[in-house]
């Protein structure tokens, strides 16, 4: 086989991929926790063992799909930390676009988030063992914007990842409490968070040379 045939068969490949992970998605919106592999299928106009033949089992839909909306999220936060406004302002539009993120399609988050609370879910489906590299992930890529703009003297390093997966900690637990509940508006939980987060990041200095924070 040639290398251009090659490449054609590879490029048509993931353009099928990406066919059956906006499928999927139509299904999550649709069905939240309780997306079947079945109906998945269905709605791509497919049999299942094709759609396993893509993606393996479950557990490899989900790792495509959580990938496909944690690249976005990345993107999005790190748009939003590049804002032409005070570091204030941008720690309230970073706290701000990952509420958003999860408001806007709150039954994709449950599928991601808590599939296996859903009574109809396919048995066997480790919510944590999916879930939990999905927010360490963001957790790292919050990390390395704090450390390239953020001065945390000595041990920056280590500070930057116990403060990156601690704000992600957090905007993860306040906002699962909050969607659930919605007791207010996102602007009033996006304020008090921002608030709690203000005491170390208001006393810390731009790295010097860096892009600032």
């Amino acid at each position: 086989m040639g290398t251009t045939q090659r490449e054609d068969q590879r490029t048509a490949t993931e353009r099928r991929r990406r066919q059956l992970l906006e499928a999927a998605e139509r299904v999550v919106l649709r069905d939240g926790p309780g997306a079947s592999m079945n109906a998945i299928a269905a709605e791509a106009g497919i049999t299942k063992p094709i759609l396993y033949r893509h993606f393996g089992d479950k557990g490899g839909l989900y790792r495509a799909l959580a990938v496909r909306h944690t690249d976005a999220l990345v993107d999005a936060l790190r748009a939003a930390l590049d804002a032409p406004c005070d570091r204030r302002e941008r720690v309230a539009a970073a706290l701000d676009t990952y509420l958003s993120a999860i408001e806007a399609r709150p039954q994709v988050y449950r599928f991601l988030m808590h599939p296996a609370e859903h009574p109809g879910g396919d048995r066997g489906f480790d919510v944590g063992q999916h879930s939990a590299p999905l927010l360490r992930r963001l957790g790292e890529e919050l990390a390395t914007v704090i450390a390239e703009r953020v001065d945390l003297g000595p041990e920056g390093g280590e500070r930057a990842r116990i403060w990156g997966h601690g704000i992600v900690g957090m905007m993860h637990a306040a906002g699962d409490w909050w969607l659930r509940e919605r007791p207010y508006p996102r602007d009033r939980l996006v304020r008090q968070l921002a608030d709690l987060l203000w005491g170390g990041l208001a006393t810390a200095d731009d790295r010097a040379g860096g892009p600032g924070f």
